[in-house]
């Protein structure tokens, strides 16, 4: 199928100049937008063909290959811009703004930066849970202009260079590029009067006082997410998160595994021998724990539920006593005459397998 002279679709003469080119191109993009004819089939394929036309004559070097050898000049069948929806052709000739919603303007929206905070805590507080209050430097919206950046009174004003856009279009050899605007960053606007405030930045540096409930289970490593308290975004764009991190100090009793903890109870020789009834602390307070006669030093109590609260449960841990037998480093002479008297009866036989099941597996 033959094209149309690309003069003839723009209908214009073949001397029209630059503005009349691009003229009439615009007045035709309207007429024909598929947007202003929906109930027209054949719309679509009038606009694509003007602006076909268009990116030839508008171009200086392409225009005089078409004036000199028509369509074949463009290769053989003629000039193929690589349209692949009106989108495309928006984008090439910097006609976004004139269909409304489709037309594309460059605002540089920015979510703001996620924020992290490193929470030191007991493990007393990791038990219980507790409300913190955190002191948060962060940039915040400008309250003296809003956000926009520019002087009250005064507003950002549309690129000049760009058109709003924030896109310049360059053309290299048949092909148009659109590039980020260098005079306005790729924002689409301008501030002539910066805000003294945040000089133009429309964010300022403040500290936020913020209170958290840590929860009860939390441990080192636990990361709390505070939606919307990180940094404020650009350009109207949604705030980050707050991120805390936490840590939980060592305990000088217990150490911690999980949602259990294990701590040692000392306990004298005759405790060990006779059986006794002790006192152990947990993270409740102190609790009763009966060690039976003939209790050996290493041997581990469990006192249930007195662990860590499981985090977002209802459940808790279990807490492991290891009996520790203490060898006193200075006798009464009492306790050394009893001692004496005890060696001096008292079963010194270790070779039981029991005894030695122990060392093989303290050395295994």
């Amino acid at each position: 199928m033959s094209k149309k002279d690309y003069y003839e679709v723009l209908g214009i003469s073949r001397s029209a100049t630059e503005v009349e080119i691009k003229r009439a191109y615009r007045t035709l993009a309207v007429q024909h937008h598929p947007d202003k004819n929906p109930n027209d089939p054949h719309a679509e394929e009038r606009f694509k063909e003007c602006a076909e036309a268009y990116a030839v004559l508008s171009d200086s070097q392409k225009r005089a290959q078409y004036d000199r050898f028509g369509h074949a000049g463009m290769g053989g069948g003629g000039f193929d811009p690589g349209f692949t929806n009106i989108e495309d052709i928006f984008d090439l000739f910097g006609f976004g703004d004139m269909f409304g919603s489709r037309g594309r303007t460059r605002t540089t929206v920015q979510r703001g930066s996620d924020l992290r905070y490193d929470l030191e805590i007991t493990l007393e507080d990791a038990a219980n849970g507790k409300d913190e209050r955190l002191r948060i430097p962060r940039l915040e919206k400008c309250g003296e202009c809003d956000g926009l950046g520019a002087e009250k009174g005064t507003h950002p004003e549309n690129c000049i260079a760009c058109g709003g856009r924030g896109q310049t279009q360059y053309q290299q050899g048949f092909f148009s590029v659109m590039r980020t605007c260098p005079n306005c960053s790729g924002k689409g606007k301008v501030i002539r009067t910066p805000c003294k405030e945040c000089h133009g930045q429309g964010r300022v540096e403040m500290e936020k006082s913020l209170e958290i409930k840590i929860p009860a289970g939390v441990e080192t490593g636990s990361r709390l997410r505070i939606s919307g308290e990180g940094e404020a975004g650009v350009n109207g764009g949604p705030s980050g998160d707050l991120f805390v991190v936490v840590h939980v100090k060592e305990h000088e009793t217990f150490e911690r595994q999980g949602a259990n903890l294990y701590s040692a109870a000392p306990v004298s020789f005759g405790q060990a021998a006779l059986g006794a009834e002790i006192k152990v602390r947990t993270l409740d307070g102190e609790e009763d724990l009966k060690i039976p006669a003939g209790t050996q030093t290493g041997t581990v109590f469990r006192l249930k539920s007195h662990g860590m609260p499981v985090l977002g449960s209802r459940g808790k841990g279990d807490l492991f006593v290891a009996v520790t037998l203490i060898t006193p480093k200075t006798l009464t002479k009492e306790q050394r005459k009893l001692l004496e008297k005890l060696a001096t009866i008292e079963d010194t036989d270790f070779n039981d397998e029991s005894f030695m099941e122990k060392v093989r597996n303290i050395f295994g």
